[in-house]
């Protein structure tokens, strides 16, 4: 088994010494543990690497900016294997600035073996017998010290990567699949941290917000802005400042006086004594807005019926139901649905211009690309 014991690197001389050898591994099993159950800051607070020999836990809050490591892992000639790499390269690209240049995600090749799980746990378990503990998934990482419970269920995170990575691999080889998926591996290097959208703007995004009449809608974006101010001022997850029920609740029907706030669905007694002022002003502000700058939602554009299109996507979609069953893959990895509507509204007639459709891979291309053209074509 790959991985080897497990050894916490927190002081910048051991790190330093830790990169020299990484700097000489063909392959480098990476992870990250954020706080996002606890904190408000998305930040890094701890980083699994293993070798097929060795698997080191850096501590960044004792080794800051972990110097050297975006060398080792944008260099070409080191495999970063991942599972599951989006979240974790874009958080290394936010925080630190890493890229990546030669990268195996072991989740993306386990859907395009059509594998029934795709988490870690369930495919560690089917291909190497490792039984993974998920009772740390949403511990607190940005906690010192961290227990050795909390460092043996990091360990497991890459230890076992490299040889997921092998069996992964030469299953891909035998299906004919690995250069579909390093395709995808590619365009994972690319990925890039999304700024989040200003609180007063997220605020009217929340899943039922569109059912609040226009007065308690100015509330309920004033209370989320006071919320994502003060959770980004403690550094502690919205959810723990106030959760989106008791913020429906006091925008329906919001109290005037302190009393009120204890009694609101959702609210805890211990929020309504500590930040009660708070909230009853963020209450006031969203009833003294004038009427008429009040948020509203727009009606969503008429769009006209356009037969043709339709008729393309349906063809389309009836075709992909077809690959379903031939390539045993799920309907969303063979070309999901906004890659069909794309590829209806273009109506490309050649591959040629099917390559210039955003978003399409070259597997697909040279796959079912003929496939999807006739599919346009037919009348």
């Amino acid at each position: 088994m790959t991985g080897g014991p497990l050894r916490l690197v927190n002081d910048p001389a051991e790190f330093a010494a830790l990169l020299a050898g990484l700097r000489t591994a063909p392959l480098v099993a990476v992870d990250t543990e954020a706080a996002s159950f606890h904190r408000h800051r998305d930040r890094v607070y701890l980083v699994q690497l293993s070798t097929r020999t060795e698997t080191h836990l850096v501590d960044p809050l004792a080794v800051p900016g972990l110097p050297g490591l975006g060398e080792v892992l944008a260099d070409p000639s080191i495999e970063c294997v991942f599972h599951d790499a989006d979240y974790d390269l874009r958080l290394l690209g936010y925080e630190f600035g890493f890229r990546t240049a030669h990268l195996f995600d072991t989740r993306v090749a386990a859907q395009f073996l059509n594998e029934p799980g795709i988490g870690l746990a369930a495919l560690l378990e089917k291909y190497l017998g490792v039984r993974q503990d998920k009772k740390f998934q949403r511990a607190d990482w940005s906690a010192r010290p961290l227990t050795p419970a909390m460092l043996e269920y990091a360990a497991t995170d890459t230890r076992h990567l490299p040889d997921l990575r092998d069996v992964l691999r030469e299953r891909l080889e035998l299906a004919g699949r690995l250069p579909w998926a390093e395709e995808e591996f590619d365009l994972l290097t690319v990925v890039r941290w999304a700024e989040a959208e200003p609180p007063e703007v997220a605020a009217l995004g929340v899943k039922g917000a569109r059912a609040l009449a226009p007065r308690a809608l100015a509330i309920f974006r004033e209370l989320y802005v006071w919320r994502a101010g003060t959770a980004h001022a403690l550094d502690r997850a919205a959810f723990r400042i106030m959760g989106n029920e008791a913020m429906f609740a006091l925008a329906e029907r919001p109290p005037e006086q302190l009393a009120g706030l204890a009694a609101t669905p959702g609210m805890g007694r211990d929020t309504a004594e500590r930040r009660g002022k708070e909230i009853l002003e963020a209450i006031r502000r969203g009833m003294s807005l004038p009427e008429e700058e009040l948020p509203r939602f727009a009606r969503p554009p008429r769009h006209r019926p356009d037969p043709v299109f339709e008729s393309r996507l349906e063809r389309l979609k009836a075709l992909r139901a077809t690959l379903v069953t031939k390539l045993e893959l799920a309907p969303g990895v063979i070309c999901p649905n906004w890659l069909l509507e794309a590829i209806a509204r273009t109506a490309p007639s050649s591959l040629a211009e099917l390559s210039l459709v955003e978003g399409i891979r070259r597997w697909q291309v040279g796959e079912f690309g003929g496939q999807l053209l006739a599919a346009v074509k037919t009348k």
